[in-house]
């Protein structure tokens, strides 16, 4: 924000930063990813797909090092899962896009109602300024979309299919032929087939998506925690509901489909704003 300057400041701040606490943000991102690999896993064994942990573990980190390097928010972490789980599990990719949709369902409801349940307490509290409430109410009103629309379209499968095929049709126009368009389509609806199956298994035994809904508030309770921590290590005081509320608001942004670029500053933009 500042250049040189700001530069500075920021790196005085560091050095008087206590490493105790930092460090327990560092252990603190590990269990979030920990238990967000367990989330992912278990899904993975409800659809009968057998793969190790350490694989679940290990892809999980290449889909957030992915979103790093490739400011695509939405879909870059979870294509990379997805082709990684395929191409390793030898099952149809549907069923593991399947498990990967269904587990970021899970975490767009959790940070959905971290986002409500902090925006309420605020309200409550504090006399926030319109421009803030009216933000507030834009985020969750679009998330909450978000998720009703993905799980339309999870349950939808003419839908989809249509969706699919004009995709396709608009890949072919513009390879001007290169593609063969009857073999797309047929590998496509093999894998919504395998897709949506998923989808329905995993709907017929809503029981055993216990643990998959306990391991996700785990992780997104260590994910908080890390910004807790870090603003622990520096001495800056702020409460915990301020801190869930602008992570939720900060992942909300990232994860709804409107393109916005999660990794080239503007998050940090606007956490830096409303904090």
């Amino acid at each position: 924000f500042g250049g040189i300057a700001g530069l500075a400041d920021i790196a005085a701040e560091l050095q008087t930063a206590n490493l105790s606490y930092y460090s327990l943000g560092f252990v603190s991102i590990i269990l979030s990813m920990l238990f967000s690999s367990l989330t992912w896993h278990r899904l993975l064994n409800l659809l009968s797909i057998r793969a190790a942990f350490r694989k679940a573990f290990l892809y999980v980190w290449v889909g957030t090092f992915v979103d790093i390097l490739v400011p695509g928010e939405s879909v870059s972490r979870e294509v990379s899962r997805a082709y990684l789980m395929s191409r390793n599990s030898g099952v149809n990719s549907g069923k593991v896009v399947a498990s990967i949709v269904s587990h970021r369902i899970l975490s767009m409801t959790i940070t959905l109602g971290g986002l409500v349940i902090s925006s309420v307490y605020f309200v409550l509290n504090y006399r926030l300024p319109e421009l803030i409430l009216n933000f507030i109410l834009v985020i969750a009103s679009c998330a909450a979309f978000s998720i009703v629309l993905l799980g339309y379209l999870c349950f939808r499968e003419q839908t989809t299919k249509k969706i699919v095929n004009w995709g396709i049709s608009l890949a072919v126009r513009i390879s001007r032929g290169r593609w063969e368009l009857t073999g797309l389509k047929s590998r496509a609806q093999r894998m919504l087939k395998a897709f949506h199956h998923g989808i329905d298994i995993l709907a017929r035994n809503p029981r055993a998506l216990v643990w998959p809904v306990v391991f996700s508030i785990v992780s997104w309770f260590f994910h908080v925690l890390v910004f807790f921590l870090v603003f622990a290590s520096i001495g800056f005081e702020i409460s915990l509901s301020a801190i869930i509320l602008v992570y939720s608001i900060s992942v909300s942004l990232q994860t709804i489909p409107i393109g916005i670029p999660g990794e080239v500053g503007f998050m940090e933009i606007v956490m830096t704003t409303l904090y």
